[in-house]
């Protein structure tokens, strides 16, 4: 179990490291740290906004059996 979070926890705190010098010392910062920072932010986007067809249609079909089951009269 901690070989997975020893991988996470480098990539985590070289992103913060690199949003600390891109914040504190602006003037010193490269090409590296701000090409890190706006990727571990692109990725935290990811989760929100991807989802894969299986889980959207999965959740689509038990919302229209929750709607058949109930008499399919829509909302009172």
């Amino acid at each position: 179990m901690a070989v997975r979070w020893v991988p996470a926890l480098v990539v985590a705190a070289l992103w913060w490291w690199a949003v600390l010098r891109l914040v504190l010392v602006p003037g010193q910062t490269g090409f590296v740290e701000g090409a890190m920072v706006a990727g571990g932010w692109g990725l935290s986007l990811l989760p929100v906004h991807v989802a894969s067809v299986s889980t959207a249609r999965s959740g689509a079909t038990r919302a229209s059996r929750r709607r058949r089951s109930d008499g399919g009269s829509g909302p009172s």
